[in-house]
């Protein structure tokens, strides 16, 4: 213990001068942990207003003149990254039920992931998962909640639910053309020449 006691204790004393930075930066995390929280309720949008006043009050902290370089940019970079997830982050203040932006949201992937897994056998997740993770996600998480009925899909407006079916028809058809590029390029470029001479006979 004493041996211990003494390795804790250089440890300590010569990581003493980076302790005051650590501190100040736990307690900008700590504060949008708090926000986030919203342990007073709020709405999503009054929500996101106070989010953004409490990023730009840290964005002008970074001009500080005292500030250290080194908190300096751990702090600019957290103002963008933050920033950059705009309306995203508060989706969950919005529908009840749907996992917040942290290990709850982690863990429903995971649990697809893992049910994908044994449904299909494969040791990863299913390609498909990728290419219309989109609809499948957000229909096996609703199923978990209650029952799919007739009438709630009669509700879907048929414009969105064909708009998205030729996204997915978009995406998977992409997807075959990355795999004959793969399977033979030569070929597939070939084609892609004929088809620019073809166009441009046309023109």
């Amino acid at each position: 213990m004493k041996r211990l006691a003494g390795m804790l204790g250089r440890a300590l004393s010569s990581t003493a001068r980076w302790w005051p930075q650590v501190a100040q930066g736990a307690a900008w995390v700590q504060g949008a942990s708090a926000i986030l929280r919203n342990d007073e309720g709020l709405s999503a949008d009054a929500l996101m207003v106070r989010y953004r006043d409490w990023l730009a009050q840290m964005d002008s902290a970074t001009e500080c003149p005292d500030l250290p370089d080194t908190l300096r940019k751990a702090l600019s970079h957290f103002v963008k990254v933050s920033a950059s997830y705009g309306g995203d982050v508060f989706h969950c203040y919005r529908i009840a039920g749907l996992p917040r932006t942290n290990n709850a949201l982690e863990q429903a992937f995971g649990s697809l992931r893992y049910h994908e897994r044994r449904a299909s056998g494969r040791k990863v997740a299913s390609p498909s998962l990728v290419l219309s993770g989109s609809v499948r996600m957000p229909a096996a998480l609703f199923t978990r909640t209650g029952t799919v009925t007739r009438d709630m899909l009669a509700a879907v407006p048929q414009d969105r639910w064909r708009a998205t079916r030729a996204d997915l028809e978009r995406r998977r058809q992409a997807r075959c053309q990355r795999h004959r590029f793969r399977k033979d390029p030569a070929h597939y470029l070939a084609g892609l020449e004929k088809l620019c001479d073809e166009l441009n006979v046309l023109t």
